[in-house]
């Protein structure tokens, strides 16, 4: 048996009793449940929220995979050439 197989799913239980528009989350480790399709969630980054409407492709990942923590950085040009 593989590891993910005994291992239940994580998800907050007051996200489930939640019934506002948009709900923030802090929990990046919830799963995506079928419940939440349609639903507008702001994913904490770390810094800020960042909101994402859940569709139904999304159903079983985790919630922080649609939050990028890191910022891409490009790199600085010298204009006094």
């Amino acid at each position: 048996m593989s590891r993910s197989q005994y291992k239940e799913i994580y998800v907050i239980k007051k996200l489930l009793l939640k019934q506002k528009k948009v709900i923030k989350l802090w929990s990046r480790d919830s799963v995506i449940l079928p419940k939440f399709v349609g639903k507008t969630f702001k994913i904490h980054q770390g810094k800020r929220f960042i909101s994402v409407k859940i569709s139904t492709e999304m159903i079983g990942h985790k919630f922080g995979e649609f939050a990028p923590t890191r910022q891409k950085r490009k790199a600085k040009t010298n204009q006094n050439k």
